[in-house]
């Protein structure tokens, strides 16, 4: 098992949502912590805490994209490929998760399930790891997040 799959269900297992375990992923790699960040993460869960909203490992995700390639100070300027990263992603969950289980929204994806952990873990993971690809592809180094 990977270092970053354990370190997935030992979140789960303290009690964070998905869009919180891909930003703690992220927090994770840069050797940082922020706790107001994955606070604010847990306003996505869910489906913004409805569950007919879009699931929350797909804008936890678009989030991770941004905390390494957005603007985020005065002085700084987002990544020229931050939104196309973002298409890309949302284009992966659209042809993978939604024509899997019939939409992104959580009711739809967990709908016939009677274990969502075990979903939402394969979601969430498959997300990150293809966070990961985008940034990779497009030259960031994981380690480095944006400067604080």
């Amino acid at each position: 098992m990977s270092n970053e799959l354990f370190r997935m269900m030992e979140l789960v297992q303290k009690g964070y949502y998905c869009s919180q375990i891909l930003l703690n992923l992220g927090l994770d790699n840069c050797g940082r912590n922020n706790p107001d960040l994955i606070r604010t993460m847990a306003g996505l869960a869910h489906g913004a805490g409805f569950g007919e909203g879009t699931c929350g490992a797909l804008t936890g995700g678009t989030c991770l994209l941004a905390f390494y390639a957005a603007k985020g100070l005065d002085q700084e300027e987002e990544h020229l490929d931050f939104m196309t990263m973002r298409q890309r992603l949302a284009e992966w969950f659209y042809d993978t998760v939604g024509e899997q289980y019939g939409g992104i929204d959580c009711t739809t994806i967990l709908d016939d399930d009677p274990d969502p952990r075990l979903r939402c873990g394969q979601i969430v993971a498959g997300v990150y790891g293809e966070v990961k690809r985008l940034l990779e592809e497009h030259g960031f180094d994981l380690t480095e997040g944006r400067d604080a």
